[in-house]
């Protein structure tokens, strides 16, 4: 009746479905025409291009400006785009004739909308006209760190644009899927390691959308308004107090200087501390932070480098993966000392492609080390629950092993038969040859149970001299059978020692689990009754604990 219900109630949510799938929806009156081979969505609209007058107060400040002028024989009269970008905060102007227009990096609606990473205008000079573009924009906190300003025809600079954005967005999208990935790590190991890494990741988000101007786009989802210096620096500082720390582990820091966790945590609290206290500053004080900031990071890759070279130099093969993150950091550093062009116009993806390599290398090492402590955790597991002579399931996992198998045959009504086998007169071998030859019993017996029962049977030394056999799926007759072949087996094989004067024999009891009737301490206490009935039987034989008598010895 249940399933007959459930089948009932699927197919109505089935033709509810369908029926709501072929029913017209059109998202607004009016907004949808259809044609037979295409459509068209949307509206027409009044509305004009986004468009914002410059004023004083947009000006305001100190500000540095630039005339781009005309070729000497004057402009060709064909259309000219001029596209300013590396701007990190402020307002940028850009000027021609009577075409203006002020645009704010972190804010995507005041500014032309073919442009999208930078502040750009489109202007059509007259033929032979020499009126220059006019540029301004807030000064930079650091020496080089200057606009550039690319003029061309509107359709490369436009795809130049693009390209940059896209850059720029999947960057911070590289960081998402990583942050994501570890998030999801440690909802499976319970690892702080990786909720470190997922925090380091979100101010590293916050700081490359910041710094390429993606708080803005397509409209501002971080309250940063005109004070975009303030919280570039501020979230520099926080990002420096992730991306030191990270370096330090990565080149073997940790591991050369294990004492040195507290100058990590006094470096950690002084940048974040400046993050804290950047907020509160004046302008004309920003730029001694900027290059406090600079020197801090200047000093953490050295050092980092250092160590990194130390530990390689010693044989830590995990120090390359530090290497690695730090070389595209080493790069840049060069590039920005030697002033290079290439760096000056694509410094903020430089700089955002090095940090999501910095990520990647991190997640990479997490997982490395994720990897060792679930081999650590395998390895003792494996110890904790192997013989360490035999190599058998210890009773603890040969115990867990038979529930297990109890449960699969309550579910499959198969059967289900167990063996318990001791070593006769196990003490006197000890005693007559040693217990080096005890030891080497034990091993052959374990060879030999393990080479001749089935793939899904299983072998477990119980302790001592007693071993357990599970034999699921097989029946009580065929499970006598082959109980006794293994007990002839084991004469057999400890006979290959050649030990002068060692004769090896077993006792074997045998139980069949009773569904309904027995549990796993009932079934295991009658197996071993019958292995004590066989020893006082005359030792050397198998007994089926459902027999009332002991079979002859063979």
């Amino acid at each position: 009746m249940v399933v007959r219900q459930w089948q009932y109630g699927t197919g109505v949510v089935l033709v509810v479905l369908l029926v709501w799938l072929a029913m017209p929806w059109p998202a607004q009156a009016g907004a949808a025409m259809h044609g037979p081979d295409y459509l068209l969505v949307g509206v027409a609209t009044a509305e004009p291009t986004p468009h914002r007058a410059c004023t004083a107060q947009m000006l305001a400040g100190p500000r540095q400006q630039v005339r781009v002028p005309a070729p000497p024989a004057g402009w060709s009269g064909e259309p000219q785009a001029l596209d300013v970008f590396n701007v990190f905060a402020g307002e940028v102007q850009v000027r021609h004739g009577d075409r203006e227009i002020c645009g704010d990096m972190h804010d995507a609606r005041t500014r032309d909308s073919r442009f999208r990473a930078g502040v750009g205008l489109v202007a059509v000079p007259p033929a032979g006209s020499h009126e220059p573009f006019l540029v301004s924009w807030q000064t930079p906190l650091k020496d080089r760190w200057v606009p550039t300003l690319r003029l061309g025809a509107p359709s490369p600079v436009q795809q130049n644009d693009t390209a940059r954005l896209l850059v720029r967005a999947a960057c911070i999208a590289v960081a998402l899927a990583l942050a994501l990935s570890a998030l999801m790590a440690y909802l499976t190991t319970r690892d702080r390691s990786f909720l470190v890494y997922i925090a380091g990741t979100g101010v590293l988000v916050l700081w490359q959308a910041i710094l390429g101007g993606l708080s803005g786009y397509p409209e501002p989802w971080l309250p940063v308004g005109t004070r975009g210096a303030w919280w570039l620096l501020a979230l520099t500082a926080a990002s420096q107090a992730m991306v030191l720390p990270a370096l330090w582990w990565l080149n073997g820091g940790d591991r050369l200087w294990p004492k040195s966790r507290l100058l990590q945590q006094m470096v950690l609290c002084a940048l974040l501390g400046v993050a804290a206290l950047v907020p509160w500053l004046r302008w004309d004080q920003l730029g001694w932070v900027a290059q406090g900031l600079q020197v801090t990071y200047l000093a953490g890759c050295g050092v980092s480098l250092l160590m990194g070279i130390g530990a390689r130099w010693r044989g830590d093969r995990w120090a390359l993966a530090g290497l690695a993150a730090l070389a595209p950091m080493l790069v840049l550093i060069g590039a920005d000392a030697c002033a290079a062009e290439w760096l000056l116009e694509y410094r903020v993806e430089a700089l955002q492609l090095a940090i999501t390599w910095l990520l990647m290398m991190a997640a990479y090492a997490l997982n490395l080390r994720l990897g060792r402590l679930r081999q650590q955790r395998d390895e003792m597991r494996q110890l904790a629950e192997t013989d360490g002579l035999t190599g058998l399931p210890n009773r603890r996992a040969g115990l867990r092993e038979l529930g297990h198998h109890l449960e699969r045959v309550d579910r499959e009504r198969g059967p289900m038969v167990i063996g318990f086998l001791d070593i006769d007169l196990f003490k006197d071998i000890n005693d007559r040859h040693g217990h080096e030859v005890g030891d080497q019993v034990l091993v052959a017996v374990a060879r030999a149970l393990r080479a001749a029962v089935r793939s899904q049977d299983q072998v477990v030394r119980m302790g001592g001299e007693e071993f357990l056999l599970l034999m699921p799926g097989m029946p009580r007759e065929a499970a006598a059978a082959r109980l006794d072949r293994l007990r002839q087996r084991i004469t057999e094989a400890c006979q290959a020692l050649q030990v002068p004067g060692l004769e090896v024999t077993a006792s074997i009891g045998l139980a069949q689990w009773r569904p309904g009737e027995d549990d796993l301490a009932a079934l295991l206490r009658r197996a071993d009754h019958a292995m004590y009935v066989a020893k006082r039987a005359g030792r050397n034989r198998v007994f089926d604990g459902e027999e009332l008598d002991p079979p002859a010895p063979a």
